[in-house]
């Protein structure tokens, strides 16, 4: 059983920047693709940013491409999401997800992916 556990999530001003880390329990870490998505209050849980070691592989949402950066540490099964001109749209909890396998790309949809995080809370505030 893959389990996934963020941190890093906190109160930022507008402009800022947080990283966020999402550990992974298991072996074949690497052997897999990883999402972030985000979720608002009375919102729908919105895509952030995706990788897929197999090709190097990354998707961002509109919204947040060339703001935020994904990437991976497979020597320490850990994915991160790192954050810089935060803006108070960006306040959400935040969740990464995971799926076994090699892939070329890892999609946006989050039925896709199989394995979720307990997520972290991010505020922006102006």
């Amino acid at each position: 059983q893959v389990q996934l556990v963020e941190s890093g999530g906190g109160l930022v001003q507008a402009g800022g920047s947080l990283r966020l880390s999402c550990a992974a329990s298991g072996r074949t870490f690497s052997n897999s693709a990883m999402g972030w998505f985000r979720q608002a209050p009375g919102k729908d849980r919105e895509f952030v940013a995706a990788l897929s070691w197999s090709g190097g592989s990354t998707n961002y949402a509109d919204s947040v491409k060339g703001r935020f950066t994904i990437s991976r540490d497979n020597a320490k099964n850990t994915v991160y999401l790192q954050m810089n001109s935060l803006k108070p749209e960006d306040t959400a909890v935040y969740y990464c997800a995971s799926r076994n396998g090699v892939f070329a790309s890892a999609p946006m949809r989050p039925s896709w992916y199989d394995h979720w995080g307990q997520g972290t809370q991010v505020t922006v505030s102006s």
